[in-house]
């Protein structure tokens, strides 16, 4: 279980650099202030939340990269501040923006692969598969698309408790996107807890079991999947249709997207979590 409790962490006066970022994209003043949550294993939760609320910083302070001015993170009541080892094995983290070194994939694996006790290089094959690459291949000659499929690949096969991905379908094509939620849905165990942080919310919304939208004023929505869908009806009506159990609505090419109050004996609708995204901007829900 990861516990983060009250934390408060700001860059203040001089630019800070985030690892996956690029120089110049740091940012000063509180990011967060007085935030708690607990993220809990066997679920994918998706982090949601405008730009500048303190989405990926959030993301390094839970790997132990970052440092909070006060309060906690701990994974299993150790804090990940202290970075040790041991705990270090079972945290993986996929930044927006990275590099992979021009060696090939078995030179990168025999590397890094005995860091995790857990690696597996069935899954990782396998992964691979899924994504329609092949087995042995040279990381330096890949797209940028191709390189975040091997790296999510490799993050996958690590076989860690906790997987954290910052907009991971970025850079990838529709059938990719597909791909991904079908090999991440297939890595799940018990204890893992895998953390998605995305603009990019038709992508996941189907992979997801929770769901946690941040802003500048703190944490704004702290929800199951299933309870969401148990309260709320995620709808398609026609223009004009008035109807007193509509709590948000906005236009589009088909009528109107609604997120109404759910009634007894309604069968349940999918999550529309852009809807529901911006519902929640509005504070509606």
């Amino acid at each position: 279980m990861i516990e983060i409790s009250n934390i408060s962490f700001g860059y203040g006066s001089r630019i800070g650099f985030l690892p996956g970022k690029k120089s110049g994209e740091g940012k000063s003043g509180d990011v967060l202030k007085d935030f708690s949550l607990t993220l809990r294993g066997n679920n994918i939760y998706g982090l949601l939340g405008r730009n500048g609320t303190g989405k990926s910083t959030l993301l390094y302070l839970i790997a132990g990269l970052l440092s909070p001015r006060q309060g906690r993170v701990t994974l299993d009541g150790v804090e990940t501040r202290l970075r040790r080892p041991e705990q270090l094995r079972e945290i993986f983290l996929v930044p927006e923006e990275f590099d992979l070194p021009p060696v090939t994939l078995d030179s990168y694996v025999r590397v890094n692969a005995p860091f995790y006790p857990h690696f597996s290089r069935e899954i990782l094959d396998a992964c691979l598969r899924d994504f329609d690459l092949p087995l042995s291949l040279r990381l330096g000659e890949l797209s940028m698309g191709q390189k975040k499929k091997v790296y999510m690949s490799f993050a996958l096969a690590s076989g860690t408790r906790v997987l954290i991905m910052d907009e991971p379908t970025n850079g990838l094509d529709i059938p990719s996107k597909s791909r991904f939620r079908r090999v991440v849905a297939n890595s799940m165990t018990d204890d893992r807890i895998v953390i998605i942080s995305t603009h990019q919310v038709h992508d996941v919304e189907q992979l997801l079991d929770h769901v946690v939208m941040v802003d500048t004023d703190g944490l704004r929505l702290d929800a199951s999947v299933a309870d969401l869908c148990s309260r709320y009806s995620f709808e398609l009506r026609q223009s004009g249709s008035a109807s007193d159990d509509v709590i948000y609505a906005e236009p589009s090419l088909q009528g109107n997207a609604v997120i109404a109050a759910r009634r007894e004996g309604m069968a349940e609708t999918q999550l529309n979590l852009e809807l529901l995204f911006n519902a929640v901007q509005q504070r509606l829900i």
